[in-house]
């Protein structure tokens, strides 16, 4: 029976021909698009009408049995669970029911009668990658090339790792991966992702390290390095597109004890738009900066560590600002998004290309608004200062731990305090923390008196805080593949320069005097609105606590 029959009153007849005779592994996923229902909802429905049955979870896998081959179970998506020796049967789970000979291939492989269960696509995927790793099949049984092999093993060898490359980057899409590394150790190579700011290990092949050589050389054909040095780092670039999405992927090399250590950091040239209301601000926040962003005139920084999402933020203002009438120009390294109707200027360093030089001559391009990426030195400070006393409005980021740090910092650079003064008018100081997934997050009821220590590390007033306190805690489902988290979230400070911290900057008092000053007149603090966060039920205690104890030691610094 063909189990599409059982949907016929939904599906026009061609695109029930198109499902026929597409994979059969594709089958599930694509009849759940187009019925818009869930897998499991469709399985069980087939479950009902044949002899399979259907299990929601996928329990006590066969994961060292070798008779079935590696590539013929991801090529059919299946995965042997159960042998019945009495009853000379092997149960096997897959996404769709067998047809034509996959049955007689397995029997003519194990000498075993196939049972099959039904199971959603997914829960497959990810069993058949904690088995065997990913890229298994790629590179199960191929074995490194020897000096006498023909020209046909060594073309396979390749395509395999070419194979397994993609797969690697693929799947790293699809886990909002933002960085892979490939880490060689004595006896094994390790890969992690980066996911939500945490890294992340990656299962892979147990036969991974033997072909460590191929990949890294493979990497670097991609980015157009030389494959034969492996005493230098060297840098790169490569353009990979997946489905839809192009990717412009940096690639550094670093030399290791056990071999070459190669980073990826992934960048989506169209990224999905950043609103200023998605990066987390609340209503008073933006009501704060939205004036300040329609100055003509001035400096807004953003500052924070590397990673806190300075560029996501600077992209967000950009396109809030953005009109027909404002001519905008930007210096970055590197250009992390794509941005309709604004001018991106990529730094080189190689040819001299560096963040002053570049602002030089954006200075003659007529700019309403600039851009720049980094302050890293005094010239690009004292440019951008320059270019802000002139009539031009200056976006750019520092790397300091707090808002007020960022006025000390610009001072640190010699840059003198009535120019700072005079320019500066809004800093932003941020963090990310992971959101949690709104699919499975539980609520937990505190007493004021269980989070005293936390409620005095993020600097709440206790009078503010109820006797009865609900939080969310992370739990964990198939959406944020059991992590508890999907996607990250802002904590912000803004310090708005008035007359008092003015002169608290020309008396060059420190930055802890000018942050406290900023809080008695009203600032919001990076602790406390990550306690905000936290009551919303965006993020969890345990996310915000990360960082409170680091910031609070910072401030007092």
């Amino acid at each position: 029976m063909d189990p599409l029959n059982l949907f016929q009153e939904d599906l026009p007849n061609d695109l029930a021909q198109s499902l026929r005779t597409m994979p059969r592994r594709e089958r599930l996923t694509k009849l759940a698009q187009e019925l818009e229902t869930a897998e499991d909802t469709i399985l069980q429905k087939i479950a009902a009408s044949t002899q399979h049955s259907y299990v929601d979870t996928i329990e006590d896998p066969l994961i060292h049995y070798n008779s079935l081959p590696i590539r013929l179970l991801t090529d059919a998506l299946m995965i042997p669970i159960q042998i019945n020796e009495k009853a000379q049967t092997i149960e096997l789970v897959s996404n769709w029911p067998p047809e034509g000979t996959l049955s007689d291939w397995i029997y003519a492989l194990t000498q075993l009668r196939p049972v099959w269960k039904l199971c959603t696509t997914q829960k497959i995927l990810d069993q058949i990658h904690d088995m065997y790793g990913i890229g298994s099949a790629s590179l199960e049984n191929t074995d490194l090339v020897e000096a006498d092999d023909t020209i046909q093993d060594e073309e396979d060898e390749d395509a395999a790792i070419i194979r397994f490359v993609n797969e690697v980057i693929r799947q790293a899409l699809k886990d909002r991966a933002t960085d892979i590394h490939f880490e060689p150790q004595r006896n094994n190579l390790t890969l992690r992702y980066r996911i939500d700011g945490h890294l992340v290990p990656v299962q892979v092949p147990e036969n991974l390290h033997q072909f460590q050589p191929a990949i890294m050389a493979r990497l670097k054909v991609m980015a157009r390095l030389n494959i034969s040095e492996r005493r230098r780092p060297q840098d790169g670039r490569i353009s990979f597109k997946v489905d839809d999405t192009t990717l412009d992927i940096r690639i550094s090399t670093l030399p290791t004890l056990f071999g070459e250590s190669i980073s990826l950091r992934l960048l989506q040239q169209q990224q999905q738009t950043n609103s200023v209301e998605s990066l987390g601000m609340d209503a008073d926040l933006i009501a704060k900066i939205e004036p300040v962003l329609q100055r003509p005139h001035g400096i807004i920084l953003v500052t924070g560590p590397t990673g806190s999402g300075k560029s996501t933020t600077l992209n967000a203002f950009m396109r809030k600002i953005r009109s027909p009438e404002r001519r905008i120009v930007t210096v970055e390294d590197p250009i992390e998004y794509e941005v309709t109707g604004i001018n991106q200027t990529q730094i080189n360093s190689e040819i001299g290309l560096n963040f002053a030089q570049a602002l030089r001559h954006v200075l003659r391009q007529d700019p309403d608004v600039i851009m720049v990426g980094e302050i890293r030195d005094t010239e690009t400070a004292s440019i951008a200062i320059r270019a802000s006393l002139t009539g031009h409005l200056v976006f750019s980021s520092l790397h300091t731990n707090d808002a007020a740090g960022a006025l000390t910092r610009l001072i640190d650079m010699g840059i003198e305090p009535f120019l700072i003064a005079s320019s500066i008018q809004l800093v932003i100081a941020q963090r990310l923390v992971r959101r949690l997934c709104p699919a499975c997050k539980q609520k937990q009821a505190h007493t004021a008196a269980d989070l005293q220590q936390v409620i005095q590390a993020l600097e709440v007033d206790p009078a503010t805080a109820n006797q009865l306190i609900e939080l969310y805690q992370a739990s964990g489902c198939e959406q944020c593949q059991q992590t508890g988290y999907q996607g990250r979230i802002g904590l912000f400070e803004a310090l708005k320069m008035q007359e008092d911290l003015n002169a608290l900057l020309l008396a060059r008092k420190s930055a802890y005097t000018i942050r406290q000053t900023a809080i008695e007149m009203g600032m919001q603090t990076l602790q406390s609105c990550g306690w905000q966060q936290a009551l919303k039920g965006a993020t969890s205690l345990s996310e915000v606590m990360r960082f409170a104890d680091d910031l609070k030691k910072a401030a007092k610094a």
